[in-house]
């Protein structure tokens, strides 16, 4: 059945099917260390603290991002509690206005169905899915970013000054999320257009204008000025010079690549859809004198190649640059034509996705029995595989599996519209399926363990672990110290010391709760 442009099917399709890829079974795993249980905590320690202009962790000033993120996950604790749902909120909100911007940065560019395609890629393409579904800065960032350039587009194709002006303030409060890579992406971007476009005097207007720039600081000064007053010099080099410069000149808590890094993250993070990007890459040389199309590669082209110079490579990084991506498939998507061959190529990501989702506990066996897993406490906690009830596991992702290979048969049904069901199917398979064996198998043990620290009166500390989720389920303070008698300690059991006393409060997989002697 055709739906017409004013049909009101299509409004709510546009908006539910964003929200509920993102925030459907959002709080039914734990939180994983350590991104996701470094930002909860931090949040929960504003409250602790009643310091909302500052983050800690554990105690300890945290200068890894700025506060936006934090403020947003607080409003969520404060109306939901301290849970999985309510500091995971800020980040799924942040997905499905990140598919609902690009959906309706596609519609009149493309077109009705083209905006609907656009929408189904961003909610349920591989990487966005994970960040999307995570209580961290990632989600925020991306969606502002996305927001200021689509708006720095619509400046550009029609001259409207408000577009300009609402760029910037999309800038300012990336730069509140996660600081000067919110300004790099969107000044580079444009400036590589304008520069393709002999159009640079438009870009030096573009990024002086007086208006703009008061809105920017007005949104950004503040928070940094309070910062400095309170931190001093340690904000700059915390902030400023290591989780910024460093990030990029050197490799930064051990996250190094080589220049390809990207080159295999990307085909990642856009499954199910790598085969529609890779039709898009053989249409790249002509979609450079088409200019919406090459102010989306600029764009796509500049993050790949700036994070593949970085000395820091961390896969989330590369999302940057995907939004563009997933617009020219969404754009292109009438280009395709064919009979069942091209059915099969473009489906098949998708098909093996689910395959492998569905076999992914055989292949976890598989990986432990030829040692391809090195980490001793890794090895513990995924050897749990061999206790944990897999049924309902099995149901789903074999459910899923069957139901993906029947829709690539379908008959009758445009292309665009199968690989979107498609799409959809592999979005549930992982959000159900795959996420929540995964947090079971490598965080259940510390929420466990949590729970049971929460309930002992002597003090507790995290011993030559860092799991900052830990802090969070036990809703206190767990200090990282070398632990002496007396005081609990959560550690990991390949470096709890043979020699020393203890009792055993909780063990399971590689984590252990002892009370040294």
């Amino acid at each position: 059945m055709n739906l017409k442009l004013t049909d009101r099917r299509l409004q709510w399709l546009l908006f539910l099917v964003p929200l509920c890829a993102f925030v459907w079974n959002l709080g039914h795993l734990p939180l994983f260390d350590v991104d996701e249980g470094a930002f909860s905590e931090a949040t929960r320690e504003m409250f602790e603290r009643k310091d909302f202009l500052s983050t800690w962790l554990n105690g300890a000033p945290r200068f890894d991002k700025p506060i936006l993120i934090y403020w947003c996950q607080a409003l969520f604790v404060q109306l939901f509690g301290v849970n999985e749902w309510a500091f995971r909120l800020p980040s799924a909100i942040a997905a499905a206005t990140w598919a609902w911007a690009t959906a309706l940065f596609v519609w009149p560019r493309g077109g009705r169905n083209a905006a609907i395609f656009a929408a189904c890629i961003v909610s349920t393409a591989l990487g966005v899915v994970f960040i999307g579904r995570a209580a961290t800065a990632d989600s925020l960032l991306n969606v502002l970013i996305a927001l200021a350039l689509f708006d720095s587009w619509r400046h550009l194709e029609s001259g409207k000054l408000a577009p300009l002006l609402r760029s910037y303030l999309w800038i300012g409060l990336g730069v509140l999320t996660k600081g000067p890579v919110a300004i790099l992406v969107p000044l580079a971007t444009t400036f590589i257009y304008c520069a393709s476009d002999r159009r640079l005097g438009d870009w030096l207007r573009s990024i002086s204008n007086w208006r703009g720039w008061l809105i920017l600081l007005a949104v950004t000064v503040p928070w940094y000025a309070a910062a400095y007053a309170i931190h001093g010099q340690a904000f700059i080099d915390g902030f400023l010079l290591k989780h910024n410069v460093q990030r990029f000149s050197g490799s930064l808590e051990g996250h190094s690549g080589s220049i390809f890094y990207y080159v295999a993250i990307v085909p990642l993070l856009v499954l199910p859809w790598l085969s529609w990007l890779i039709h898009a890459l053989f249409g790249l040389k002509a979609d450079m004198a088409d200019p919406l199309r090459r102010f989306l590669w600029s764009w796509a082209l500049f993050v790949i190649a700036f994070f593949s110079l970085s000395g820091t490579k961390l896969p989330h990084y590369a999302l940057y640059g995907c939004t563009p991506l997933f617009a020219i498939i969404a754009l292109n998507f009438e280009r395709i034509e064919g009979g069942q061959k091209i059915i099969r190529l473009l489906a098949a990501p998708g098909v093996i996705m689910l395959c492998l989702i569905m076999t992914m506990p055989s292949l976890l066996r598989d990986a432990l029995a030829h040692g391809w897993i090195k980490d001793a406490y890794y090895v513990m906690q995924i050897e749990r595989i061999k206790s944990v009830n897999l049924g309902v596991y099995h149901h789903i992702t074999v459910l899923a599996f069957l139901a993906g290979l029947a829709v690539s048969a379908l008959p009758r049904i445009t292309l665009w519209k199968r690989s979107a069901i498609l799409g959809v199917i592999c979005m549930l398979s992982v959000s159900a399926g795959a996420a929540p064996l995964l947090g079971e198998l490598l965080q259940g043990p510390v929420k466990r363990a949590a729970l049971v620290a929460r309930q002992e009166t002597a003090p507790v500390v995290l011993w030559n672990f860092h799991a900052p989720s830990f802090s969070v389920y036990r809703q206190a303070v767990t200090p990282t110290v070398q632990a002496v008698p007396g005081q609990i300690a959560l550690t990991r059991a390949d470096r709890l010391p043979a020699d020393v006393p203890v009792d055993v409060l909780f063990s399971e997989g590689g984590v252990r709760l002892v009370r040294l002697k």
